[in-house]
């Protein structure tokens, strides 16, 4: 992935921080998003889906496409995956401020399906959002997020669950949370690939930004 973090400028100082004008930058790229009509989605969808959570995240899970309850809300992973991956932030020990979600389409593909075309439309909105966001980790959920956020990875199933370097941003992928409603076998992957990353969130709580893994 990009480096998407900016590393010099009067606003690039004390991580996380925002002053106006900045918050008014995410705000205008966050309707830029929802009135985008860039490729054939913006022609199906009900609304598009930007984000949720902080806009000072610590850690970003990264999805891959809306599905029908988030296209009609229009906010990511509010479905029964997102009430899963509520469920695993939760219990790993995140809260509000550490965290935020979003996907790499922003619009909800016809029967779910994700469009590689799509999202390379959508990629510099991704970069952008995580420009701004500045995150220290990345969670991609699934095969599609992670090739997007890191296209050097191996298969999901033989890299979920550990932690992977990538510039200035460390890469922790996930299975989707999908998958764990799927069958016991996903599920049981799920639940040790997220106790995993607790983990290793944990052993990160003294220095919380830096960036190696």
């Amino acid at each position: 992935m990009r480096d998407a973090r900016p590393s010099s400028g009067p606003k690039a100082g004390r991580r996380g921080w925002r002053d106006r004008t900045d918050r008014s930058t995410w705000e205008t790229l966050s309707e830029e998003i929802r009135g985008c009509q860039r490729c054939p989605l913006g022609a199906t969808r009900t609304q598009a889906v930007v984000y949720r959570g902080s806009l000072r995240p610590r850690v970003v899970f990264v999805g891959e496409a809306p599905g029908a309850e988030e296209d009609r809300v229009g906010r990511p992973f509010v479905g029964r995956s997102g009430r899963r991956l509520d469920a695993a932030i939760a219990r790993i020990g995140l809260v509000e401020s550490d965290f935020g979600v979003l996907n790499v389409l922003k619009c909800r593909p016809p029967k779910n399906r994700f469009d590689p075309s799509a999202a390379r439309t959508c990629r510099p909105y991704l970069d952008r959002q995580l420009a701004w966001l500045r995150p220290s980790v990345l969670v991609p959920l699934g095969r599609h997020a992670l090739r997007t956020v890191d296209p050097e990875a191996g298969p999901i199933l033989e890299v979920a669950g550990r932690p992977r370097p990538r510039g200035s941003v460390a890469i922790f992928p996930l299975l989707h949370p999908a998958a764990a409603l799927r069958s016991r076998r996903w599920a049981e992957r799920w639940e040790r690939d997220v106790s995993a990353l607790g983990s290793w969130l944990a052993s990160r709580t003294k220095t919380p930004y830096a960036t190696e893994v």
